[in-house]
């Protein structure tokens, strides 16, 4: 059982993946807000039928799920569909992610949490015992974001502005990673950060 639970959290095109990936070798597990947010609503999921209950039969596809594309349109355009749609997910992304981790093997667990500094930050998460931000500048943002996604400029920005401020996510980090450099380059940070975090969660145990 895991009792001392890591936080990643970063900003669009910052390189959560590749670090996340990294821990994941060393053999630390990695529970994924993305993936717990799909199962929070998957097909027979409580989740799913309070989201029906909320939005009505229309938000299901022809197979039962939930069909995210016409979902996406309703909450865009509708600030009040979005408050409703992410107190239905929210939650339940939270208690999916904490039980993951506290179910793990090993020193310590991460909960990867793309939005955590949009998400409440450290009162929506008290069980995190540290926040690691993987941090670039915003211009690595829009370069990385124009040659990988294929966006113009405008959209790059948009995409970036869209997110909270670097500032905002810095503001709850314990500890920092800055991954303006070649990947190669991460392999020393995640393994400084492993030691770190193990010596840290043997002291909190004992």
């Amino acid at each position: 059982m895991s009792d001392y639970i890591i936080g990643v959290t970063g900003g669009v095109a910052s390189g959560k993946s590749e670090v996340t990936r990294r821990f994941e070798a060393l053999g630390v597990l990695v529970a994924d807000a993305d993936i717990a947010a799909r199962q929070a609503v998957a097909p027979g999921s409580e989740g799913l039928a309070e989201l029906v209950r909320v939005f009505g039969a229309e938000s299901l596809d022809a197979t039962g799920g939930l069909d995210r594309a016409a979902m996406r349109r309703r909450v865009f355009a509708d600030p009040a569909a979005r408050s409703a749609l992410e107190a239905i997910i929210h939650p339940r992304v939270r208690s999916l992610l904490r039980a993951q981790c506290e179910a793990a093997s090993g020193a310590y667990a991460i909960a990867a949490i793309p939005l955590l500094a949009e998400g409440g930050g450290r009162s929506a998460y008290p069980w995190l015992d540290r926040i690691l931000v993987v941090d670039v500048p915003e211009a690595v943002q829009r370069e990385r974001l124009m040659r990988r996604d294929g966006v113009d400029l405008a959209l790059a920005e948009s995409m970036i502005a869209a997110q909270a401020t670097r500032a905002e996510r810095l503001a709850v980090a314990d500890d920092v990673l800055v991954n303006d450099g070649p990947l190669e380059a991460l392999d020393a940070h995640v393994a400084a950060l492993d030691r770190r975090w193990r010596v840290l969660a043997e002291m909190a145990v004992g």
